[in-house]
């Protein structure tokens, strides 16, 4: 049913990032699909912020992240399981919505807290993955 999972971790956010983890390994078990695991680390491009920051950073930011990230896998990705690992850099919904239409994902899995009243009036990453994914998407309630 699913040939290719895709999974957005926030490293900053173990314990919902391991569960949404586990539940995207499960079920690339279950299907024998690929499970691929993301982060996305913010774009500091614009002017006024870049300015700020010495030449190279964003690359060092996204090195760093994607070392972080497969500390994450080791950590948290059952035995015997592969996953590959990706870091991309801009805002988070477009970068999960990107990746996923480049992978052909047919599964994205995605974490999200409880809503609260702010998650209604800005919306959150998951709720905008969720509105315009080309894939179908299971959201894991942290």
């Amino acid at each position: 049913m699913f040939d290719r999972i895709l999974v957005p971790v926030d490293i900053g956010d173990d314990p919902t990032s391991a569960k949404c983890l586990y539940v995207a390994a499960e079920l690339a078990r279950q299907f024998g699909a690929e499970l691929h695991v993301l982060t996305v680390v913010p774009d500091i491009g614009y002017a006024v912020v870049a300015q700020y920051f010495p030449p190279g950073a964003e690359a060092r930011i996204a090195e760093d992240a994607g070392e972080q990230l497969s500390d994450f896998v080791k950590r948290h990705l059952p035995s015997g399981m592969t996953a590959h690992e990706m870091v991309a850099q801009g805002p988070v919904y477009d970068e999960i919505l990107s990746v996923a239409e480049t992978l052909k994902a047919d599964l994205i899995v995605i974490g999200a807290h409880r809503p609260d009243l702010r998650d209604y009036l800005l919306g959150p990453n998951a709720a905008r993955v969720v509105r315009h994914a080309g894939a179908s998407v299971f959201v894991v309630r942290t």
